[in-house]
């Protein structure tokens, strides 16, 4: 018994200290579990909503503990930009909880406005319960043209690497992080799909169809020449997108099987997603709830 409570102390300890984690998908994520939580989502439905240059886009974002919150935009040619906080009238970052914070604000004098260069951006949410110094990616400069601060690093591996940094020394369960992602195209839009109370982004670049169609359930099939890990990815951020969280996953030689829960109203709503690959670029997706 003494043995056991001696290795399970030190695998806490070991967890409690894990290191923040740098990822190709999600830019920094705090891999110790936190009662904290942050949202981030933009004002077009779907996983990664297409905008086209000159488009106005709003971004929204909440907590469901008061915290700080810091949001980042990284280009596809890695510009970094710091749209929360700013110095306009609604560029304050400390949010309420379970309060949506909008970006641009409704005081804010200005739009949002889309523009080149063309693919995925990336909008990084970081909530920490005490406010951080960021003086080491980004600074206000007096006299400067604008309300937004200066941004001194490049690509999300730099801005990963430096909230790495500032992050550590707070405790670890006090901050956890949130990506949402926009693709910036010259004209296709992928539609979007609502079954019931879940709603599916067409894969984009494919043509889907409803292949069955019940109560409780939707099938699509749909052919495209991405791997079945990004298809995955797509349809996860997809749902994580609408609040679901992943309880549950089972993959095997390209499918995939997977729960996903979202807090309702006296019961959880629950989704089971079933992703199949067939053959020759074929899968077939079907949502139960």
């Amino acid at each position: 018994m003494k043995r056991y409570a001696v290795a399970l102390g030190t695998a806490l300890l070991s967890y409690a200290m894990a290191a923040p984690q740098v990822s190709p998908q999600r830019i920094i994520v705090n891999p110790v579990p936190t009662n904290l939580e942050v949202s981030v989502w933009l004002d077009k439905e779907g996983s990664t909503p297409a905008y086209t240059p000159g488009e106005n886009v709003k971004i929204y974002t909440r907590v469901n503990q008061d915290a700080y919150v810091y949001l980042f935009n990284v280009d596809p040619n890695g510009q970094v930009d710091m749209i929360l906080p700013n110095k306009y009238a609604g560029g304050g970052n400390f949010l309420k909880a379970n309060i949506t914070k909008q970006f641009p604000d409704r005081n804010d004098p200005f739009e949002y406005e889309i523009s080149a260069p063309y693919g995925v951006n990336k909008v990084l949410a970081l909530a920490s319960k005490t406010p951080l110094n960021l003086n080491d990616i980004a600074r206000f400069q007096s006299g400067q043209g604008n309300g937004f601060a200066e941004v001194s690093v490049q690509g999300q591996n730099q801005l990963a690497q430096k909230l790495s940094i500032i992050v550590k020394p707070i405790p670890q369960d006090n901050w956890i992080t949130a990506t949402a992602f926009y693709n910036v195209v010259s004209g296709f839009v992928p539609p979007v799909q609502r079954y019931d109370d879940v709603r599916a982004s067409n894969y984009p670049g494919a043509r889907v169809s409803v292949q069955n169609r019940k109560n409780d359930r939707i099938t699509l099939e749909f052919t495209t020449t991405d791997s079945a890990n990004t298809v995955w990815d797509f349809y996860q951020r997809d749902l994580e997108n609408q609040g679901y969280r992943l309880t549950s996953l089972n993959q095997k030689h390209g499918d995939y099987e997977a729960r996903f829960t979202r807090k309702g109203g006296q019961e959880d709503d629950t989704v089971t997603v079933k992703l199949k690959f067939k053959n020759k670029g074929r899968y077939s997706l079907e949502l139960r709830w």
